[in-house]
């Protein structure tokens, strides 16, 4: 069994879809990851984070979380363009809970 193999589940898809999904701490907006407008994931994930009484960190830590997850999982998968979108909604993450955004 190579290492791709190893990372479906029983029904051929991957687990990290699954956690995105269904994720225990957030329920999350259908195909947020998919939409075109940093400022639009971020404050859709602001919500399901400060609607959630399942997290079990702050709203900020479990909607930057649940980006990361998904920036890290699908990120290799995913093209230039939406990747760039997705990496703009960190920082507009930060600027939604008052924070500082991160320049590197």
């Amino acid at each position: 069994m190579d290492m791709a193999e190893k990372k479906k589940t029983s029904t051929g898809r991957k687990w990290s879809a699954r956690v995105t999904k269904k994720s225990d701490a957030l329920d999350l907006e259908e195909n947020i990851f998919e939409a075109k407008d940093p400022k639009k994931i971020a404050q859709s994930l602001k919500r399901s984070a400060e609607r959630s009484d399942r997290k079990k960190s702050t709203p900020f830590r479990s909607a930057m979380s649940m980006l990361t997850f998904y920036l890290n999982r699908a990120g290799k998968n995913l093209d230039k363009k939406q990747k760039d979108v997705l990496e703009r909604a960190k920082d507009e993450l930060r600027k939604a809970f008052g924070r500082e955004p991160q320049h590197s």
